[in-house]
């Protein structure tokens, strides 16, 4: 089912979700705290970046939207073995 939008102005409002591609992390609810202790609500975004990573096996570029600690996760364990984890928990689909 395809959504369709009033304008496109408001179009990236509602592709850019705050979600890492490999890990999934979204952003969280919590609370400002003043000094008074007093309580307003915020969100708490994940600290994500747009790569571009190296796929030899396929012998192509592609670019994802991770969060720093999937970063460190694919420097650990590369990104072959990364994608075909998040493949299989279903966070991301290759086609």
């Amino acid at each position: 089912m395809q959504t369709h939008y009033r304008n496109a102005s408001n179009l990236r409002y509602y592709i850019m979700a705050k979600v890492c591609d490999i890990t999934g992390k979204r952003p969280q609810v919590g609370n400002n705290v003043s000094h008074a202790n007093n309580k307003t609500k915020r969100r708490f975004y994940p600290n994500l970046h747009k790569k571009s990573f190296y796929v030899p096996e396929e012998d192509a570029w592609i670019t994802l939207k991770v969060c720093s600690k999937a970063l460190r996760t694919i420097n650990k364990n590369g990104i072959t073995a990364v994608l075909k984890k998040a493949q299989d928990t279903g966070m991301i689909v290759i086609k």
